[in-house]
């Protein structure tokens, strides 16, 4: 009887690695072999590729809406302005008081009262929709994507001598620092013959650019005093900009924000305003990681295909094994390292590619662009100014498990039927 070895013995490694350099003569295994691993390396690094830019699409994303925008934004819900006069509004009166005791929660890093309106900013011929943004020079100067913007032109200091707008919205009007822009607001002055249009002159004193297109295109920030004259809200405030320290868990705060706004509180997330887009990405992520792995499964399937023809070529070293006392376990285990190799090669070399890929996307989109004449990165339909990637262990690990998972799994069938390979039909031919 035979005698049973230990389970990958050195010489199961040594026989696998023989048959995977096959000789010229059995060119077929060698070339299903290297189709095998190129197919493998291609598809582990493309799934790589894939979850470092979904997930650096994300967190540049997020980090854009939480980097300009409020992480909570605490508004008053309509109510009556004095017992009995039917006149109701949401503008916040004791602003000042609400702000202070919302900032005074633990956790809560500022707390900004703001006027917000629209109107049309003019210069010269040009004109567009803007969003306005009343505010003082301090709270400002707490907003990292505009007060600490890598591209900002002109002093932030001298906010309250004008007004601060972003760079794609003075692009688009032709305008720098120090040029002198006109508002335009439906809701001006009221008359007895109607309200008419407000026209005021500001000058630009920063331009900023947050990082985000459609923040840069519409966006100018107003000195708060100012606002509250311009949008006819003087002694009010119509919401409070609230900014915490952990952004991802803002929902922790809605009991707390809602005690300290007092009656008529209402509150708006960040996670509020972007849920359905935050879902959509995930569900994306979820379908590009399945679509991705079905290429990988099929690369991996070429593993078996050349298994297979190894198998067959092989056939009287299969006997010649089996008679010099080799069990069915260690004839199995020989060929199944033969897929395993294949695999493991292939996928540490589409981890290297990938990595190497992911850390240089930059490069890479500014050719692909420069390729195509420019526009192959929109920032007006993807939102932000450039394609990121971050790399992260747990996406690494993911392509990396599924990847070998696949390669053993495939090889199995073809292992087995080595093993069961009747020696003496093996030999009766040779």
């Amino acid at each position: 009887m035979a005698k049973s070895t230990a389970p990958f013995s050195g010489f199961e490694f040594l026989i696998a690695w023989r048959y995977l350099r096959a000789r010229r003569a059995e060119g077929g295994v060698s070339v299903m072999t290297w189709i095998s691993l190129i197919g493998i390396m291609l598809g582990v690094a493309a799934l790589i590729i894939t979850l470092a830019v979904r997930a650096g699409f994300r967190a540049e994303f997020v980090d854009t809406i939480l980097g300009s925008n409020a992480h909570v934004t605490v508004y008053s819900a309509q109510m009556e302005v004095e017992p009995g006069t039917g006149i109701y509004s949401n503008l916040m009166s004791d602003y000042a008081a609400r702000a202070e005791r919302i900032a005074a929660i633990p956790g809560v890093t500022r707390a900004a009262p703001l006027i917000r309106g629209q109107v049309m900013a003019t210069w010269g011929e040009r004109a567009n929709v803007a969003e306005v943004y009343g505010i003082t020079r301090e709270n400002l100067e707490t907003i990292p994507r505009v007060a600490h913007s890598a591209e900002a032109e002109g002093d932030i200091e001298s906010f309250g001598q004008g007004i601060a707008m972003g760079s794609e919205l003075a692009r688009e009007l032709g305008v720098t620092v120090g040029d002198t822009v006109k508002l335009i607001s439906p809701n001006g002055v009221k008359t007895p013959f109607g309200t008419s249009p407000r026209v005021n002159a500001y000058q630009i004193v920063y331009i900023f650019t947050a990082g985000r297109w459609d923040i840069d295109r519409t966006r100018i920030y107003m000195p708060f005093a100012e606002a509250q004259s311009y949008f006819n809200r003087e002694g009010g405030a119509d919401e409070i900009e609230v900014m915490v320290t952990d952004p991802e868990e803002v929902d922790d705060y809605t009991l707390q924000l809602l005690q300290a706004g007092g009656a008529g509180t209402m509150l708006w997330s960040w996670r509020d305003a972007s849920s359905s887009f935050l879902r959509a990405l995930t569900m994306e992520d979820n379908v590009m990681f399945v679509i991705l792995s079905v290429l990988v499964l099929i690369a991996t399937m070429n593993i078996t295909s050349g298994l297979i023809m190894l198998v067959k070529n092989k056939g009287r070293d299969i006997g010649i094994l089996r008679t010099m006392g080799l069990t069915e376990g260690a004839v199995m285990r020989v060929f199944f390292l033969c897929g395993a190799f294949t695999g493991v090669i292939g996928t540490a070399l589409g981890v290297g590619l990938g990595v190497l890929l992911a850390l240089n996307i930059d490069g890479i989109m500014s050719a692909v662009n420069w390729i195509s004449g420019g526009g192959a990165w929109d920032p007006s339909i993807r939102g932000i100014y450039e394609l990121p990637a971050k790399l992260q262990a747990y996406d690494v690990g993911r392509a990396v498990g599924l990847a070998l998972g696949l390669s053993f799994i495939v090889t199995i069938f073809p292992a087995r039927r080595a093993a069961r390979l009747n020696p003496v039909e093996a030999l009766r031919y040779e």
